[in-house]
C-alpha cells in the first residue's frame, strides 16, 4: 500500500475521502489544499505526509494510480499552476 494511503487509512480517514482528496489533487491542487484542511490531519502526521511526497514526489503518482484515477489530470493541474491559471 502506498504510504501516504497508509498514513490517511491509519487515521481513520475512509476509503471515500482518501479518493475524494486525491481526485481533488488532480483536479485542482489548490482545492486539494482546503480539503486537506477539512480532513483535520494532525500536524505531525501531515509533516510525515509532506516529508513522504519531498523525498519522493512518485509516490502521488503511485497512489492517484492504485486508487484508479487519471494521473494525466495531475500533470495537466502541474502546467495550470505553472501558467498560473489556478
Amino acid at each position: 500500500m502506498n504510504p501516504i494511503i497508509e498514513i490517511l487509512t491509519e487515521l481513520n480517514i475512509g476509503d471515500d475521502k482518501i479518493s475524494e482528496l486525491f481526485k481533488a489533487l488532480t483536479e485542482n491542487p489548490m482545492m486539494a489544499m482546503a480539503f486537506i484542511g477539512q480532513l483535520n490531519i494532525p500536524a505531525d502526521k501531515l509533516q510525515s505526509i509532506m516529508s513522504l511526497v519531498m523525498a519522493d514526489p512518485g509516490l502521488i503518482e503511485q497512489a492517484v494510480n492504485e486508487l484508479g484515477l487519471d494521473f494525466s489530470k495531475v500533470e495537466e493541474a502541474k502546467a495550470k499552476l505553472k501558467a498560473g491559471d489556478v
